[in-house]
């Protein structure tokens, strides 16, 4: 069985080693309407590529906004500098003014994640799992039971609580994985290609989850479905070959064909990479 304490994931690591240290930990309770994102000329290079290129752009709190773009466009390194799992080569960006490049742990602790493929423990009942990670979380006894039965509920968990993770379809996947990044009541939630393999009932289901969370926190949605965007956003930005083409209304900026122009010929060698 893998050994939990080894986990590489960054919404599961990053609590556990901030629970150690109460002055860089938020509070266990709600902290408001979401966190506010600024990416002020940010960039950041590997050696001669560009994978971001001197962007500019404001996320306000409490609002969904979409982050789209084709593969290499720049989606996954800007989300690795929100994160604080790589450091920007020029510019800054900020979480309600915290730079996740000098104080990684205070951004982390405001954080849920949800990753394009559920990263979960098969050989773990559900809700033993999401008890491991109110953990983490620093969420213990009648407070950790409370998060784990809020989870549950809200995502529709309750047939399959008892249920190992690795007899589970790829649809109770994902909710569980939703689950495990809202327990602690994230300030911001950034949520990756959330409906990618699922079929259409399950899609239906996940993106409904998602709108019954939106003016909770920030959610920054990645995604390549315009439709799902359209849906779930306010606002989207569009990357391409790592600059930023356009911000606005998603109803305006999203709709019909013309967002199709947006996208594709991004750089087909970009160096990007899933979340460490």
């Amino acid at each position: 069985m893998t050994n939990p304490s080894n986990h590489p994931d960054p919404e599961l690591s990053a609590p556990r080693e901030n629970a150690s240290n109460p002055s860089t930990r938020e509070p266990s309770g709600r902290r408001g309407a979401g966190a506010r994102v600024e990416a002020r000329n940010l960039g950041r290079r590997f050696g001669e590529h560009a994978a971001v290129v001197d962007m500019n752009l404001a996320i306000e709190a409490g609002e969904c906004f979409g982050l789209l773009g084709a593969n290499g466009a720049g989606k996954t390194t800007f989300i690795r500098m929100l994160t604080g799992f790589l450091v920007p080569s020029s510019g800054e960006i900020t979480v309600d003014g915290i730079s996740p490049a000098r104080h990684p742990l205070q951004v982390q602790a405001r954080l849920g994640y949800v990753p394009e493929m559920p990263r979960l423990y098969s050989e773990w009942r559900v809700k033993n799992f999401l008890g491991f990670v109110a953990g983490l979380h620093g969420l213990s006894g009648h407070e950790g039971k409370r998060a784990v039965a809020r989870g549950i509920e809200r995502f529709g968990l309750q047939e399959v609580a008892k249920r190992l993770i690795g007899h589970l379809s790829r649809g109770y996947c994902q909710r569980v994985s939703l689950a495990q990044a809202f327990l602690h009541r994230p300030s911001l939630v950034v949520v990756d290609e959330p409906t990618v393999g699922l079929d259409p009932r399950q899609r239906e289901e996940v993106q409904e989850r998602l709108a019954e969370l939106k003016g909770e926190c920030t959610i920054l949605l990645c995604t390549h479905d315009l439709d799902e965007a359209l849906r779930l956003t306010s606002r989207a930005a569009i990357l391409r070959r790592g600059a930023l083409l356009a911000v606005g209304q998603s109803a305006e900026l999203l709709a019909g064909d013309a967002a199709l122009r947006f996208f594709g010929d991004a750089a087909a060698d970009s160096p990007e990479g899933g979340l460490p």
